[in-house]
C-alpha cells in the first residue's frame, strides 16, 4: 500500500507532509511515550504542526495518525506494557522494605539515645522540702506531647502519642526510662522485651 501524498503532481513522504500543515489547523498525531499535560503513550492527540515538526517529531515523541504508524505504536505499547505493570509493582514492594528498614532505623536510634529536658523547679515547694532527698517538683509537669516535641526537636525523629506510653505526665526531676509502641514487624534488639526512650529531667 503506497502512503505518499501527492501536491502539485509532486510525491511527498507522509511524515514530511504531516509537519507541514497550515498553522491554523492542528494535526493528529500518536504519542509514543507519556507526556504531561499532552496525553498517555498510545494516545491520538491534536497538536500545532510546528509542535510537532520542531518538539515531538526530531525527539521520536510522536508520529503522524498514519495507520501504519498508529499500528506500530499499539502494537508496541501491548508488548512493552505487561513488563511496566510488572517493574512498577517491584519498585512499590522495594518501597515498602524501605519503609520499613527506616522505622527499625529510627526505633533504634530513640532506644540508644537519651532526651534530655530542662525544666523549672516549683519554688515554692522546694522550699518546703522535709529532706534534700526528697524529689524536687516540676513548675510545669512534662506531658506525652512535649516528649514528642522534644523527640523531633533533638533526635529528628518523628512519632506519633500512639508510640509513646506515658499514663501519667512527669512531674519531679530525674531519670526515667519510657516505654515506646512500636509494630511488631520491628524487630526487639537481642535481650529487650521492648522498647523504650531513655529522658532526664533537670534543672535550667
Amino acid at each position: 500500500m503506497d502512503t505518499s501524498v501527492r501536491t502539485n503532481d509532486r510525491v511527498v513522504n507522509p511524515v514530511l507532509y504531516a509537519g507541514q500543515g497550515l498553522r491554523y489547523r492542528k494535526l493528529e498525531v500518536v504519542l509514543t511515550t507519556s507526556i504531561e499535560k499532552l496525553g498517555k503513550a498510545g494516545e491520538t492527540v491534536k497538536v500545532a504542526p510546528g509542535h510537532f515538526r520542531n518538539h515531538l517529531m526530531p525527539k521520536l515523541l510522536a508520529v503522524p495518525n498514519i495507520e501504519k504508524y498508529a499500528y506500530l505504536v499499539r502494537e508496541q505499547r501491548k508488548i512493552y506494557q505487561h513488563e511496566e505493570e510488572e517493574e512498577e509493582v517491584k519498585v512499590v514492594k522495594e518501597s515498602k522494605e524501605d519503609k520499613l528498614k527506616e522505622f527499625e532505623k529510627a526505633a533504634r536510634r530513640l532506644d540508644n539515645s537519651k532526651l534530655v529536658l530542662r525544666r523549672f523547679i516549683n519554688v515554692e515547694k522546694f522550699r518546703l522540702r522535709a529532706s534534700k532527698e526528697e524529689p524536687i517538683e516540676l513548675r510545669s509537669p512534662i506531658t506525652k506531647e512535649d516528649i514528642i516535641a522534644e523527640v523531633e526537636r533533638q533526635l529528628s525523629v518523628r512519632i506519633t502519642p500512639d508510640n509513646v506510653h506515658l499514663p501519667s505526665p512527669l512531674t519531679t526531676f530525674g531519670e526515667y526510662e519510657v516505654p515506646l509502641r512500636f509494630p511488631k514487624s520491628i524487630p526487639l534488639p537481642e535481650g529487650k522485651v521492648q522498647w523504650t526512650l531513655a529522658v532526664k529531667i533537670r534543672g535550667k
